[in-house]
Parts: structure tokens; C-alpha cells; sequence
């Protein structure tokens, strides 16, 4: 059982380094010359520096809930779901968030307060899980998973704590919109309702982005757990998309 880390160790550098040793322990545990990396939320940050840092390394780099400029998609977030309380009369999540405005400016480094107060009333309008409102939906999925006690449940949310302090304000003040050239082949699957980590602002830097081969995939019944909202085309567009380009290379299952 691994003991509580050390808040010190928690910086995205540090999680950068361990996503590189566990590519590299996997091609050598399977062995394989190239993997795939599909990288997702915050996630997709480690996926696409160590898809521009080892791109012999990869097959191609699969991002689902691309993080690309975050503070833009902190902003689009603020404003979409601003605008959904002041259309739902909702005087309290008005009042809250404008309190944490300007919100995403460059020159006000986000807080973790104020990024919880976004998120509270994000998720309550559905921005992060379409047409599941409120903040329940990914404590109730983790509870239907036979693999976890309530004790694991709440213990992994525990967890969360020392994270989201030492991470998350860094995480989503990154941005990779700069990264105009991947030397892999790349696959964007992207929730139209995601407002969590904008959708949108993926899709626009997908469009100036070149690549050997670039596909974009929508997935129109979800948010930004496309997991969880769409499994069955999740796995469906895997198999379609992501196949092909280990059978290319002579390298797939039968």
C-alpha cells in the first residue's frame, strides 16, 4: 500500500517524468517498439508534451478533453455558465461568480477557490457531464464499479485534495495552443457539450495543427467524461481509428 505523497513531489514536471518512465516500461514489458499514449483532461497535458518529446516513441497520440490553452478554456467556461444563471434567474450563482472575476485573465493567476466556485456551477449547469446537472455524476460512477469499497470511493477523493492544491491552478494556466507541428499521427476525441475543459478551443487549435495524418472525432451525447457518457463508440472508434495505424506499421493482434 503507497503512503501519503509528498506535496513537494507533486508538480507537473514530476508527473511529466513518471508518464515518460511508464511509456518506456511499457514497450519494453510488451515489447513493442511504439505504443499508443491516449491522454485525457489534464492527462492529455502529460500525452501531448510527450507526444512532441518522443514522438519515435508513439504510434500516434489519441487526446480525449485536450487541454490545449487552458486559460482560454477557463474563460469560455466562466462565460458560459455566467450567462446560464443569469438566464436561470440563479441571483447566488450570479453573485459567486462575479466575485472570482476577471476570471482567466493572464495577469491574475488563477486560485483554487475561485476555480472551484467555476466548477461548482459548471457542473451544475451540466457543462462537464451533458444533461447530468449537478456535481454527483463521477462519485456515482466510481461507486457502480464492483472493483471499489465506499472506503476506496471516499479515499480517492481524499487523495484528490493534495492534487487539485498543488496542481491544478498550474495545470490550467498552461498553454500548448503554440504546439503547431506533432510528428505523429494524432486523433482528437472531443464531447460537443464539454465545457469543462472547452471543446471548442481543442477543435480550433486541431484545425491549425499539422500532423503525418489527423483525425477529429465528435462525440455528440457528451461532455468531458466521454468514458463514462459514450463507452460503446468510445471503444467502437479506438478500434477504427487507432487499429489501422498499428496494422500500417505490421504490428497488431489478429
Amino acid at each position: 500500500m503507497s503512503g501519503a505523497s509528498d506535496p513537494a513531489t507533486l508538480t507537473p514536471e514530476r508527473f511529466q517524468a513518471d508518464a515518460e518512465e511508464l511509456v518506456q516500461w511499457a514497450r519494453k514489458r510488451f515489447g513493442k517498439r511504439k505504443v499508443f499514449v491516449l491522454g485525457h483532461s489534464w492527462g492529455s497535458m502529460l500525452g501531448l508534451k510527450l507526444a512532441v518529446a518522443h514522438p519515435e516513441w508513439l504510434y500516434a497520440y489519441i487526446g480525449m478533453g485536450q487541454l490545449t490553452d487552458g486559460l482560454e478554456s477557463e474563460r469560455r467556461g466562466w462565460q458560459w455558465t455566467i450567462s446560464k444563471a443569469r438566464a436561470d434567474g440563479n441571483t447566488q450563482a450570479v453573485h459567486e461568480m462575479e466575485a472570482i472575476a476577471p476570471y482567466g485573465a493572464a495577469d491574475r493567476p488563477l486560485t483554487v477557490a475561485a476555480i472551484l466556485t467555476q466548477r461548482k456551477w459548471l457542473n451544475h449547469y451540466g457543462g462537464a457531464a451533458w444533461r447530468r446537472p449537478g456535481g454527483d455524476f463521477e462519485a456515482a460512477a466510481f461507486k457502480l464499479a464492483p472493483e471499489y469499497t465506499d472506503e476506496d470511493v471516499r479515499n480517492a477523493f481524499k487523495g484528490q485534495e493534495p492534487v487539485t492544491q498543488a496542481l491544478l491552478p498550474k495545470v490550467l494556466a498552461t498553454d500548448l495552443s503554440t504546439i503547431r507541428r506533432l510528428n505523429v499521427p494524432l486523433v482528437l476525441l472531443l464531447g460537443r457539450h464539454d465545457v469543462n475543459v472547452s471543446s471548442e478551443v481543442a477543435a480550433e487549435w486541431f484545425a491549425r495543427v499539422d500532423a503525418p495524418s489527423k483525425r477529429l472525432i465528435w462525440f455528440e451525447r457528451s461532455g468531458h467524461h466521454i468514458t463514462s457518457e459514450e463507452p460503446g463508440k468510445l471503444l467502437s472508434t479506438l478500434v477504427t481509428e487507432a487499429r489501422p495505424i498499428a496494422a500500417s506499421a505490421g504490428d497488431f493482434a489478429p
